[in-house]
């Protein structure tokens, strides 16, 4: 029977090397969308205290205006200001909902990936480990064997 050299097969310590080196490479990847994941969700935050913040504003701003009349003529403008400044304010709360929907399905997606990746690397390792004492047997067998014969060779003699 033909056992097979993986120490120069290619397959062996390069294709060992190979895939740490890609094992590495999808954990870098996850940890890198998580890393991302936070981000966004600490922008989000970012932009929901802003707003609120706006609408502190306004209310501030409402209560001042009726105090003067300055500040009763310059409100409308002032409000049609923070009115589009929410507005942009809760697009950007929208793209960015969007972006860690996004993100979410990518950490999902590297993490099987990874997963994958690894029970193959954990499988490659047994199958390594399960040859080896495969060939120990083999050995242990012929020298059984050997032994066994030259026993009977000396019987017979």
């Amino acid at each position: 029977m033909a056992e097979r050299d993986y120490s120069q097969s290619g397959k062996g310590a390069g294709g060992l090397k190979r895939r740490e080196n890609l094992l590495r490479l999808k954990r870098f990847r996850a940890e890198e969308l998580k890393r991302r994941n936070v981000t966004l969700e600490t922008m989000s935050s970012e932009v929901e205290r802003k707003l609120s913040d706006l609408e502190e504003a306004v209310a501030r701003e409402k209560q001042r205006a009726h105090e003067s009349d300055i500040g009763r003529l310059a409100f409308p403008s002032f409000l049609r200001a923070m009115d589009a400044r929410r507005e942009n304010l809760r697009a950007t709360l929208k793209d960015i909902g969007r972006e860690r929907e996004q993100a979410v399905v990518e950490l999902e997606k590297a993490g099987d990936e990874l997963k994958a990746l690894e029970l193959a690397a954990e499988q490659e390792v047994r199958r390594a480990a399960d040859t080896q004492i495969r060939r120990s047997r083999l050995r242990l067998d012929e020298l059984a064997l050997s032994r066994q014969l030259r026993k009977q060779a000396l019987r017979q003699i």
